[in-house]
């Protein structure tokens, strides 16, 4: 039900008002009255009604000041101004402040019903976009850390196509814009708890300090984004590498773990932030010294005294920079095709047992979506396609062998239910299990 505030100092005109609406409208309203605009103010304040009809010419604080009053405390409401006088000077001066209605007393019953019936599907249509408007913060907030997750990813993984980074960035409220990528770089851990202890730790330090979207740990190490903030000047260094510092003191006091961080160049856009991530992962891979925060600029520049580039020309450095990020690559290419070799022997092992996705990838240590993106591209297939083709082929040599019936060769390779096993193997082979046997063993 709707809250309608008639505001008139003829009572008889409120209360005809009531009657019209009561009788057109039945079961639409709770009814509120005020005899004049500041009585009017103190129910707006008190009731906030959804829909208010004010009189123009009452004592005291006249119609037009009172929905001043009323619009700043009730922007959402709906507004129609009432009078006696059919002149659009009141029109005009009312319409700055959303008042988009107007009736000239006396005006007909249809006329005040139709008016009415419009502004309540005005209201209910907005109630309807602020409940899907909430619902889809909600489930932004519930989604919210993976979406991050898969951002992060998107601008780690060069094979991946860039297509919905700018769809994410934006629903998470993170331009791609100037950037700095910081990994932290340690010891594997192969520990499910360890590993979560970690990541935890170190997200929630980087949400707290900072700007920034966090990845998921892969392998043995994360990605960190930080935005360079609107105040900030020049290439921003100093901030980034406080930051670091302080991460290294947190996670050793948190986890016992001691890694090393690697600071990526200042880069705006997808393919310079991904740049950016190649640099520290480079960096955080440098020793030197009792130094744990390398920054890849300093790499470039030649200040670490102890770094062989030291002394060294421009066109050298720059060449540098190149080979170190085919070298970050051509590294990455390497643990990804490691990691997933181990999957595929772990498929392997693995087939004829309840077996997800999900499974392989946390033996994997990485994110499902990204592992699945990965499997893909270095097994060239699926990994459902690449899982039936191991339990099919399976199949077909257990009933080659003649020793069990169908349906315990469909439990033996890992289904459950031999209806659907028929199915798989209908569709991989051309031929159903039973017909697969009677060719092989014609009676």
């Amino acid at each position: 039900m709707y809250r309608l505030l008639i505001a008139d100092d003829e009572a008889l005109e409120r209360e005809g008002l009531e009657w019209i609406v009561r009788r057109l409208l039945p079961d639409t309203f709770e009814f509120l009255h005020a005899e004049n605009g500041r009585k009017a103010i103190e129910l707006a304040d008190e009731r906030r009604p959804h829909i208010v009809l004010m009189d123009v010419q009452m004592p005291g604080i006249g119609g037009i000041d009172a929905l001043k009053e009323i619009r700043a405390r009730l922007p959402d409401a709906k507004l129609v101004l009432v009078t006696a006088y059919d002149s659009f000077a009141y029109a005009q001066e009312a319409m700055p402040l959303g008042v988009k209605e107007y009736i000239v007393k006396p005006a007909g019953r249809e006329q005040i019903a139709s008016l009415l019936r419009r502004l309540v599907e005005e209201l209910e249509r907005e109630k309807r976009q602020r409940d899907e408007q909430l619902e889809l913060k909600s489930k932004l907030s519930t989604l919210g850390p993976l979406l991050e997750n898969e951002l992060a990813l998107m601008l780690m993984v060069d094979q991946v196509l860039d297509t919905g980074i700018g769809q994410l960035a934006e629903w998470l409220d993170f331009p791609l814009g100037d950037c700095r990528c910081l990994v932290a770089a340690f010891p594997a851990r192969d520990s499910a708890d360890e590993r979560r202890q970690l990541f935890e730790t170190i997200r929630k330090f980087a949400k707290s300090q900072a700007t920034c979207i966090v990845s998921s740990l892969l392998e043995h190490h994360m990605a960190m984004f930080l935005r360079k903030p609107p105040q900030a000047a020049g290439d921003w260094k100093e901030e980034p590498v406080r930051f670091a510092g302080r991460l290294l003191e947190t996670v050793r006091s948190q986890t016992g773990i001691d890694p090393s961080v690697g600071i990526g160049s200042l880069r705006g856009g997808a393919d310079g932030l991904r740049r950016s991530y190649f640099e520290a992962v480079f960096a955080s891979t440098v020793s030197f010294r009792d130094r744990q925060v390398c920054l890849f600029d300093d790499l470039k520049e030649s200040k670490i005294d102890d770094f062989p580039m030291a002394g060294a020309g421009t066109d050298i450095r720059q060449g540098y920079v190149m080979s170190a990020l085919l070298r970050i690559r051509d590294m990455r290419e390497e643990q990804t095709s490691s990691v997933i070799d181990r999957a595929v022997a772990y498929i392997r092992q693995k087939f004829n047992e309840e077996l997800s996705l999900e499974d392989v990838a946390q033996h994997a240590h990485l994110n499902p979506f990204y592992f699945s993106k990965l499997f893909k591209q270095h097994v060239g297939e699926t990994f459902i396609d690449f899982l039936t083709g191991l339990r099919i082929d399976k199949a077909k040599q257990l009933i080659e062998e003649d020793r069990l019936s169908l349906k315990e060769v469909c439990y033996e390779v890992g289904y459950n239910d031999p209806n659907y096993f028929s199915r798989v193997f209908k569709k991989v082979t051309g031929v159903t299990p039973s017909e697969y046997r009677s060719n092989l063993h014609p009676s």
